[in-house]
């Protein structure tokens, strides 16, 4: 379980407790439960002539390995806006969403996947982002070795629909 040491409602040290069948982080002063939130990140299944792009990555975790061009979304911004962000910041492409290819998410990780099919608008493909060490467009056949295994069944449903 990730750590909290102080209530973010009046900033006692927080105690761990058995409550609602989980241990969580309460506070004994206020009697506010710190719960966790998951963290909600976006990745984009772009097809152009018949290929996926993908970005290499230059962070862990997945450092060197590929991966479909994505993020977390930030506060205030709208998946679909998060979406055409990170890609854009990622690769260079403006693209725009097309459609929802679904919600993944996995026990014991706090991270909320949600991957959409985007349209290629324009732009000239680089990898100037510190996150990543290079871009490019693989058939699906001759995919590189991906980050995230979740990846390659994204990228199928994506194509297929």
């Amino acid at each position: 379980m990730e750590e909290l040491k102080f209530c973010q409602l009046c900033s006692s040290s927080l105690e761990t407790k058995l409550l609602q069948g989980r241990f969580r982080r309460v506070c004994p002063a206020c009697a506010r439960v710190a719960y966790l939130d998951p963290m909600l990140v976006v990745v984009a299944v772009v097809l152009y002539r018949g290929e996926v792009l993908l970005i290499q990555r230059n962070v862990e975790p997945g450092i060197g390995a590929w991966a479909l061009p994505g993020g977390h979304v930030e506060r205030g911004e709208s998946v679909e806006q998060a979406v055409e962000r990170e890609v854009q910041e990622e690769t260079g492409l403006t693209t725009k969403i097309s459609s929802l290819i679904g919600l993944y998410s996995e026990s014991e990780n706090p991270v909320v996947i949600a991957a959409y099919v985007a349209d290629f608008v324009d732009g000239e493909m680089n990898s100037e982002s510190f996150e990543v060490q290079a871009v490019g467009f693989f058939s699906l056949e001759a995919l590189p070795p991906l980050a995230f295994p979740r990846d390659r069944g994204i990228i199928v449903q994506g194509i297929t629909g």
